[in-house]
């Protein structure tokens, strides 16, 4: 297999189909290296990594970068690490806890954190395999599945082969585009609720009391209002602009969080009233909220390849999701607590009606706008480049923004006809997450290393974990999907809240 071409004139030339390319792109195209950005990877990549087989992550000594001073430092790789895994689902997950129970729903969380990060191990140790066995700098997610797939024993897998990258591009933008529902639906809910009660928010923050909401245009109403905004804000298309929105995104986000530990931990009532497991009906709606929030897999070989010193990447990997996990439960629980039965979608929406927290629904809002743009840029750069290369190059901007425009108004169009946060979560976790973060990795360990022997209890393991996924993408959409035909209960917009 033809290992891509770089000419001197900094284009790129794609060999084979077989070549790592995006999903989408065409194998015999010239790209400038300005013109299109791998979404799933860089230019700062490894070399190669030794024939290691089942014993975990490759050895450090194996790495070798290519310009490693432009590449991320440890301390870097965490933060990024951090950011990509810490979004609204961290927010959703209170409701997931009472739909799981506070014992059963903790624990849940915990076991899925384990299971998560040992997927994304997996993802990185057959990657690693591939890059040594075909001599690669690097290789993307769809890339891994395409090789695991074409060292199978079955002729039908290995001929097929190519469409595990195309399946694994498919699921990545589900996922994104699904993220970018999400937060439309986030913004309006927030955008509305601090509208409504505008006329009677003071500075008085007591937990008890009653605050009058006028009546405001319908939360649908609120997205078409956004969306104008959200539309020029894709036009932006230089990943460095893209990441100063993105680092004031993060410092919003992160003082928002800050205050809402605050508050969450203060006078919490007696917990003795809530259910220790929740009915089996809701824990599929658990678990949707629960992967879409661990669904950080996507991210874990851009960050290994992009590093300065490769080795470090394992412990990094524990350490990260071991706070991001640290993290989930404890919000999780506080809010639950906290709140009890009358906790929302979001927790945000549960905050007293006064000016502090007002100013907390609306930072975290402006974390999250600047935020779908970041998300957008996956999803636009696997499916604007091969589109826009079939059209002249006099309308190839135009086409490009009106491409932009669609995909935009689409992610939109989708949160207004399930405007419930809840639901959305759910469905885009049970969907595409579960995929991505459950059932492909340990299918790509089996894949990989069959044929060179392995030892039955792993792939056991593989199967049982990949049936679990499996069975919470079944499961989950049906739930979600029932629960937003026919919800259990009604949902009212009322002109009065209590604020608890």
């Amino acid at each position: 297999m033809a290992d891509p071409k770089k000419p001197e004139n900094g284009a790129v030339e794609l060999g084979t189909p077989n070549a790592a390319a995006p999903t989408g792109t065409m194998s015999t195209r010239r790209l400038r290296s300005e013109d299109y950005n791998d979404y799933s990877s860089t230019d700062v990549t490894p070399e190669g990594s030794p024939p290691d087989g089942m014993n975990g992550f490759a050895h450090p000594e194996s790495y070798q970068r290519f310009g490693e001073t432009n590449g991320t430092t440890w301390y870097q790789t965490l933060i990024h690490l951090l950011k990509g895994n810490i979004g609204t689902g961290l927010l959703g997950l209170p409701l997931a806890v009472k739909n799981a129970g506070i014992l059963l729903g903790p624990l849940s969380l915990l076991v899925m954190g384990v299971v998560a990060v040992h997927c994304m191990g997996i993802l990185v140790k057959c990657a690693h395999h591939f890059c040594n066995r075909f001599q690669k700098q690097f290789l993307d997610y769809g890339g891994a599945v395409m090789y695991g797939l074409e060292a199978t024993p079955s002729a039908c897998l290995r001929t097929h082969a190519i469409w595990g990258r195309r399946v694994v591009g498919l699921f990545l933008i589900i996922t994104q585009l699904g993220f970018c529902c999400v937060y439309f639906v986030f913004l309006a809910d927030n955008l509305k609720q601090v509208v409504s009660a505008a006329n009677g928010t003071t500075n008085d923050c007591s937990s008890n009391r009653t605050v009058v909401m006028t009546p405001t245009m319908d939360s649908r109403l609120y997205m078409l209002s956004i969306l104008p905004f959200v539309v020029l804000l894709t036009f932006i298309q230089n990943l460095k602009v893209l990441s100063i929105f993105s680092m004031l995104a993060n410092v919003a986000m992160l003082v928002s969080l800050v205050v809402i530990y605050q508050y969450i931990v203060r006078d919490i009532p007696d917990p003795r009233n809530l259910p220790l497991a929740a009915a089996w009906k809701t824990y599929p709606l658990f678990f949707g909220t629960a992967i879409f929030a661990f669904e950080g897999i996507g991210v874990v070989l851009p960050l290994e390849n992009k590093m300065k010193n490769p080795r470090q990447f394992p412990v990094i990997l524990y350490v990260g999701m071991t706070i991001v996990t640290i993290l989930y439960i404890s919000l999780s629980v506080l809010g639950y607590l906290r709140f009890g039965t009358d906790i929302q979608a979001s927790i945000t929406l549960n905050l007293p009606n006064c000016w502090l927290y007002q100013a907390v629904k609306l930072l975290f809002s402006f974390g999250i706008f600047f935020t779908y743009a970041v998300q957008f840029y996956v999803p636009a750069e696997i499916i604007i480049p091969p589109l826009v290369a079939r059209v002249s190059e006099r309308w190839g901007w135009l086409v490009n923004l009106l491409l932009r425009v669609a995909l935009v108004c689409v992610t939109c169009v989708l949160a207004i006809l399930i405007p419930r946060l809840d639901l959305v979560i759910s469905l885009v976790g049970s969907i595409s997450s579960s995929a991505l973060a459950l059932i492909f990795p340990p299918l790509l360990e089996i894949a990989t290393y069959y044929s060179e022997g392995m030892h039955p209890l792993v792939i056991a393991k593989d199967i049982t974990i990949s049936l679990f996924g499996f069975v919470g993408f079944v499961v989950g959409t049906y739930e979600a999907l029932v629960e937003l035909v026919a919800p259990a209960a009604t949902v009212v917009n009322a002109t009065t809240v209590l604020v608890q």
